[in-house]
């Protein structure tokens, strides 16, 4: 792999139409792709393009003499005990950056008496990412993984196409379309996260219950940075059919509850109302929740729906 030097210039980023604002997006990357790595670390990093085999997962906490915690984003003990170190970044890799992947290695190098390899896994657009930090006579590199050199489009024909073939999908391309989100290609990203959220409900007979919602919380928290308010309801729509769906749903019902309740019953109708929408529930389902919430007629229950369904 070959190393950039710095000195590129950033190519002219254009905002996604009806995308969410930076800061109501703020760490969902992170979150979203820590996520991944805890739960597929086995598949995550060949569909990374990182080779070693894993044995386990290494601390992300280091504590240096005058205690001040160092916490990196995500690191594995590899089959020959070294250790890998994975950092998401979404923008530009710079020199405060290195300074600090090179902290990390060199203090989990001398805590633990490892060799460490840091990988930067990059969603930005930047098409050249600096990769090493000249310090002194010594220069520290980092591999760079730039997800937007790969295409979503074309991994979601190789996908079909297969399974055209009758093929059975494996775990580790499960694992390659929840990094969709942050390749290239030409369908919008709610499109791709919308496919992603089928194939993921369709792998009943190769993943897990709780391997399939942990996929679709990564796919789903990618949704709720990414893409527009029209998208994410059809997001919405789809993810309420499924186990992590009834969670968040009932989640956000019985906080809409308590806040409508603080301020009466009425209100509480109101927010219950409010709420179930926002989730996605329909007319019959809300009032049905209103009806056993407050203990009171259908006809009572449609009247009240009826009122703040706007």
């Amino acid at each position: 792999m070959a190393y950039g030097t710095g000195g590129c210039v950033k190519e002219d980023i254009r905002k996604d139409e009806g995308k969410p604002s930076e800061n109501q997006g703020l760490h969902h990357e992170d979150l979203a792709l820590k996520t991944a790595a805890h739960y597929f670390g086995e598949e995550l990093l060949p569909a990374l393009g990182i080779s070693g085999i894993v044995e386990y997962i290494a601390p992300t906490e280091t504590v240096k003499l005058e205690a001040r915690q160092m916490y990196q984003d995500f690191n594995y003990v590899m089959e020959d005990r070294s250790w890998s170190h994975l950092e998401f970044e979404s923008d530009s890799v710079t020199d405060e950056d290195l300074r600090r992947f090179r902290e990390y290695e060199a203090t989990v190098s001398r805590k633990f008496g490892v060799e460490v390899v840091t990988y930067v896994i990059c969603s930005s657009k930047v098409k050249c990412l600096k990769a090493q930090l000249k310090v002194g006579i010594n220069t520290y590199r980092v591999k760079i993984v730039r997800l937007k050199g790969r295409n979503a489009d074309l991994l979601f024909r190789r996908l079909e196409e297969k399974g055209r073939r009758g093929e059975r999908l494996e775990r580790a391309d499960f694992v390659s379309v929840l990094l969709t989100p942050l390749m290239s290609g030409e369908s919008p990203i709610g499109e791709r996260i919308i496919k992603g959220m089928k194939i993921l409900q369709d792998a009943a007979g190769s993943l897990s219950a709780e391997e399939q919602e942990k996929m679709l919380a990564v796919l789903y928290t990618f949704a709720d940075k990414f893409v527009s308010e029209k998208e994410l309801n059809r997001v919405k729509e789809m993810i309420a059919m499924t186990k992590l769906g009834k969670l968040l749903v009932d989640d956000g019902i019985e906080k809409g509850i308590e806040r409508g309740l603080e301020q009466g019953l009425e209100q509480g109708m109101k927010a219950l109302t409010e709420t179930c929408k926002e989730f996605g529930a329909d007319f019959r389902q809300t009032v049905e929740k209103v009806k056993i919430r407050f203990g009171i007629s259908e006809e009572e229950a449609q009247e009240a729906v009826r009122k703040y369904w706007q």
